[in-house]
């Protein structure tokens, strides 16, 4: 990101901290008893190149990827739930009298990422799946509508989602507002979001801090999630 993008954003942030203080936004949320931690897109499609979903490269090779693998030692470590999920479409044909993928193909090219190619919608080997962790696929941008993650996670006594994954200003941010709705305490892990428009990361993050969720570094959550683990041994 630009410098002179980020200094403006920064100003924007600082007046609008502001505003939203002064009428009691900003609260926090808070870690709770059990967490388990839902990575949101981190496939191939969205982490890798040459795709129409592909992220920022330098951020997902140099901060979301390494700060997933610290994440996902402290949550296997601990023994927490972890679900990553993914995307995909079984009729990807857009003049098909009938598709899985709603109207979504008409504001974005979801058609792109076709079932049947699953090297596409595989979980990125840097942090793949290991057993005992449950890959979700949706359809949708929340990872909850129409999916049976908030009954998976009610079924295991989770109380709080960390949330990592892409993009920001869509897939990870309906996925927290849908989260916080259906009674989970919401974390965004700050550097584990990542997006493909310059400034959607930050812009996102700090309106999600005010309103849906706690934006908290990887290092806090590890911190955390080691506390957890401690408490279990």
């Amino acid at each position: 990101m630009s410098q002179d993008l980020m200094t403006m954003l920064n100003q924007a942030f600082e007046e609008a901290t502001k505003l939203y203080q002064k009428r009691g936004f900003q609260r926090r949320v808070g870690f709770g008893k059990k967490p388990a931690l839902v990575s949101v897109d981190l496939a191939n499609a969205w982490t890798r190149p040459g795709n129409p979903f592909t992220c920022d490269q330098e951020q997902m090779d140099n901060e979301i990827i390494p700060g997933m693998q610290k994440l996902l030692k402290a949550f296997r470590a601990a023994k927490l739930p972890v679900i990553h999920v993914t995307t995909a479409y079984e009729i990807t044909d857009r003049n098909a009298p009938f598709t899985d993928m709603g109207l979504w193909h008409n504001k974005i090219p979801v058609d792109a990422v076709n079932l049947a190619d699953k090297e596409l919608w595989a979980i990125d080997s840097r942090i793949a799946p290991v057993e005992g962790e449950y890959t979700l696929l949706k359809k949708r941008a929340s990872s909850f509508h129409g999916t049976e993650l908030a009954g998976i996670l009610r079924a295991n006594g989770v109380d709080t989602i960390l949330v990592t994954g892409v993009t920001a200003c869509a897939c990870v941010r309906q996925t927290i507002c849908d989260g916080i709705a259906d009674g989970f305490r919401t974390i965004a892990v700050k550097e584990c979001i990542g997006d493909r428009v310059p400034g959607a990361v930050a812009w996102n993050l700090f309106d999600i801090d005010a309103k849906f969720g706690d934006v908290e570094s990887v290092d806090r959550c590890v911190d955390y999630l080691n506390t957890i683990g401690q408490s279990q041994s």
